[in-house]
């Protein structure tokens, strides 16, 4: 071989192995990737089907594919945008709401599995212009920075108190894990969850 070849052009017995291997990967993966391909376009959309929910006091019917998550279901067809969708996988809180008095994560739930099911949002807590206690406490003690997450807290928070889970501020904090609040307000949350059990 010439001296003067450039050595990046060169193929030695590293490259040539490497190579093969990585173009025998290839080969292999094409008729599964387009396996998986064709299948996503042949995928028939899921049945439609009308469910009736009671969401914020006001009963409501609407018909949702079979996939739709709770989360999906109000955020983009009865619009209320409280109920935020963090992770999307259940592990932020964001998207935290009450189902039948109880704290759910709205974007683990498929939304027909919940016919006649209460609900209530962030959206439904105040009194009219009247804040709910815990609203107002989250404004009383600086509860939320970004307010990305602000809402799943306070919902998760409310059903804290119901819970009977305010016995000291440790467990609080064991029983509002489950909600991230990534601007680190976490002291104050515990605060505000504190004072609206002790008022009660």
């Amino acid at each position: 071989m010439d001296d003067s070849t450039d050595a990046s052009t060169k193929l030695t017995r590293r490259r040539f192995v490497g190579t093969s291997a990585a173009l025998g990967s290839i080969a292999a993966a094409a008729p599964l990737l387009t396996e998986q391909a064709e299948a996503a376009v042949n995928t028939e959309p899921g049945t439609e089907q009308a469910v009736t929910l009671t969401i914020n006091g006001r009963r409501q019917t609407v018909p949702v594919d079979n996939r739709t998550s709770l989360l999906d279901l109000l955020r983009e067809r009865i619009h209320l945008t409280g109920a935020k969708k963090g992770c999307n996988q259940g592990a932020c809180g964001a998207c935290t709401i009450l189902l039948d008095g109880r704290r759910v994560n709205s974007c683990l739930t498929l939304a027909v599995m919940h016919e006649g099911a209460e609900i209530t949002t962030i959206e439904g807590l105040a009194d009219g212009d009247r804040l709910h206690p815990l609203q107002q406490a989250f404004i009383d003690h600086d509860g939320f920075q970004c307010g990305y997450c602000t809402s799943g807290q306070i919902l998760s928070g409310v059903a804290c108190i119901e819970e009977g889970h305010t016995g000291s501020r440790a467990e609080i904090r064991e029983w509002m894990s489950g909600n991230i609040c990534r601007c680190g307000a976490y002291t104050n949350i515990v605060t505000a969850i504190e004072q609206t059990a002790g008022g009660r």
